[in-house]
This record gives C-alpha cells, sequence and structure tokens, in this order.
C-alpha cells in the first residue's frame, strides 16, 4: 500500500482566489470534463464536532481547528513533522512516547490531508451541510451508537468467532475500501483519497485507488430513461447500481441496491435497500471539482441529508496493494482456533474436576 501526499494547502490560496465563474474545460461533445486525477483529502469529517458550531469558519479558524486535530492520537502538525519509517531490523518499539508514531502503519502510510476541506472558497467543519446542524439525522441516535461502539470494539480487541475468512469486515477483506472511499457518498479517509475521473460520452468511470475500486456509470439522455436503467433488485453490487445523466453542466449519478453486507455495516452511514443516494459532480474550473451527494432513506433517518465535498488536481496514483504477501487472514483464523481449544481444554477440565468430587 503506498499513498501519494496532497498539498491541499498550497493549492487553497489560488483555488480560493479563482473566481466562482471560471471557464470550465469541455469535450468535443461540448460537456464539462471531468476527467483527470483527483483527490479530496482533507481532515474535515462528515458529521460536525461539537465545537464547532458553524460550517463556514475563517482562514484563522481552521488553521486552530487542524492544529487541534488528532489522528491516531496526535497533531496533524505531528504527523506529518514527527512521522518516521519503521526499521524491521531494530525489533518491536516500546509503547507510549513518541516512538508511538509508528504503530501497525507507520505514519509515512497515513495521509488525511493537511487543511480543513475547501469548498466553493470557503473552510468547512463537516461534509453535511443539511441539516443545518451537521448531524446524521438518525431515527434511532442510540441504537446508532451502540452499533459503533459494538463495531469499534470488535476492531480494536479482536473478540469475534471468525469462524472464516467471511467473518471479518469486507473492508479488512479488502473487497473494497474503507470509509466510503467508494461511496456512493465518496469520503476521504486516512489516506489514500486519489481518484481517477475518466469521461466518455457514453459512460463515466470513476476509479477509487483504495482499493482499486472502479465505478463504470452509464450514462442516458434523461434522468427517466436512466431510472428506467436500473437493474432488477435482486442484482445488490458492491458500491451499488449506479446510473447517470447529465442536468446542465452538472453530471447527476443515481445510485440503488447496495450490497446489503456493504449498507448496513460497513459503509461510514447505514443505509436501508430501499435508500436512494444521489451525487452531482460539476466542473467549475481547472482546479474543482464540486461534489454532492444526497441520501434519502426513510428507514434510518427522519429526513433526507446532504453532503458536500471538493476535488482538486492529484498528483498521480499509486497501485493500492492491500493482501498481496498478507499472513493477517491465517493468523486471524489461526488464533481464533487455538481460542477455541483453550476453551475445550477448560470446559473438559472443569467436567474432570467435578466429577472426582
Amino acid at each position: 500500500m503506498r499513498v501519494l501526499r496532497p498539498a491541499l494547502a498550497a493549492l487553497a490560496v489560488g483555488i480560493m482566489a479563482a473566481p466562482a465563474t471560471a471557464q470550465a474545460p469541455r469535450t468535443s461533445d461540448g460537456k464539462p470534463d471531468l476527467t483527470g486525477v483527483w483527490t479530496h483529502a482533507s481532515v474535515t469529517p462528515l458529521q460536525r464536532a461539537p465545537a464547532n458550531k458553524t460550517l463556514v469558519v475563517s482562514e484563522e479558524e481552521a488553521k486552530r481547528i487542524v492544529d487541534g486535530h488528532s489522528v491516531g492520537g496526535y497533531s496533524v502538525k505531528e504527523l506529518y513533522n514527527g512521522s518516521a519509517y519503521s526499521d524491521p531490523t531494530k525489533g518491536a518499539l516500546p509503547k507510549g512516547g513518541k516512538e508511538a508514531l509508528i504503530q501497525a502503519y507507520d505514519f509515512f502510510w497515513r495521509d488525511p490531508g493537511s487543511s480543513l476541506a475547501i469548498v466553493n472558497g470557503e473552510y468547512r467543519t463537516s461534509n453535511i451541510v443539511e441539516p443545518a446542524n451537521g448531524q446524521l439525522p438518525f431515527k434511532d441516535p442510540e441504537g446508532q451508537k451502540k452499533r459503533v461502539l459494538l463495531d469499534r470494539e470488535r476492531y480494536n480487541s479482536g473478540n469475534s468467532a471468525y469462524e472464516g475468512p467471511e467473518a471479518p469486515q469486507i473492508a479488512e477483506r479488502c473487497l473494497i475500501g474503507f470509509g466510503n472511499t467508494g461511496g456512493p457518498g465518496m469520503l476521504s479517509t486516512s489516506y489514500n483519497n486519489n481518484y481517477q475521473f475518466v469521461q466518455a460520452p457514453d459512460h463515466v468511470m470513476i476509479l477509487v485507488e483504495m482499493a482499486h475500486d472502479a465505478r463504470i456509470v452509464p450514462i442516458f439522455a434523461t434522468a427517466e430513461t436512466a431510472r428506467a436503467s436500473h437493474k432488477p433488485n435482486v442484482i445488490q453490487p458492491w458500491l451499488g447500481d449506479s446510473v447517470g445523466w447529465w442536468e446542465g453542466d452538472t453530471f447527476v449519478m443515481e445510485t440503488t441496491n447496495i450490497n446489503p453486507e456493504q449498507a448496513e455495516s460497513q459503509q461510514s452511514f447505514p443505509i436501508s435497500p430501499n435508500a436512494i443516494i444521489t451525487e452531482r459532480l460539476t466542473r467549475t474550473s481547472e482546479k474543482d471539482v464540486f461534489y454532492e451527494f444526497a441520501v434519502n432513506d426513510p428507514v434510518h433517518y427522519t429526513q433526507p441529508w446532504k453532503a458536500e465535498l471538493s476535488f482538486y488536481p492529484s498528483k498521480g496514483m499509486y497501485e493500492y496493494a492491500c493482501h498481496e504477501a498478507n499472513y493477517g487472514m491465517i493468523g486471524i483464523l489461526e488464533g481464533a482456533r487455538q481460542k477455541e481449544r483453550r476453551a475445550a481444554a477448560q470446559s473438559a477440565k472443569s467436567k474432570t474436576m467435578k466429577g472426582g468430587q
């Protein structure tokens, strides 16, 4: 796994100074050209932190928020200035202290961005813009908190049956990227936030660096013909069934029928089988693709909600190698079998002791 560090902070001044009406590049058929390699890396979360009261903040406030933002317990400044390569010849490092900057992944691998998200020339404190409070409008917020805590405990502790290779989460199995990088609702995460867009008259392809997910979206003449072209409900692929159409200079994608295993427990936000996610991509300048997505899911949410991000030029993409030469899965399953053997031996010992009394 390799990452490319996007210089969003360096781009910020130029992007914010660019006029909103800057002429976007166009294809030979007159459509705005989305083709290119892009990134939306930032430390802005999906939901607004309680300490941040407004969606838009000043550049000074944005810097203050970033300086206080932590990744794995370390500030962004420490992450970029204190990172180091791990040396496999020197053995394990002691716990705690600055040495902890080298962990399961040393921080060479992590690249969440070094700025808040800049969208339409504004520093944003959350991706969510509707509702205005920047929070997911859950119908059952307490139930959602419990689900997140259970998932976190399972991930952090390793306490799971692991009866087979299908037990770990699909991102751990490298079937799709974690953190909703592939979408629908393409969000930034700790690293590998690069995308390649390839636009043709009849399709748009979005290649996601992690884990090389490819969304191939057919383009139809109208929204009506696109929606009528969704696959039957029994076909539920990873990343869902997406169809697209142009609304003026905006490319619209509508996604339904997301694989249930992804939709209910592997997304950054849960969605039901009946959810509809609508994404919109607008090339606004040489250095900006405005991206928004709306989620309509009355099963999980009290109202439809919307998020906004922007994609900026990236220098390129790396091949994402996830499980090559990775013995993790074997270790996980062997550890689970050892745990079962110990439990069986303890049970047999208890029975023997009871029988001898």
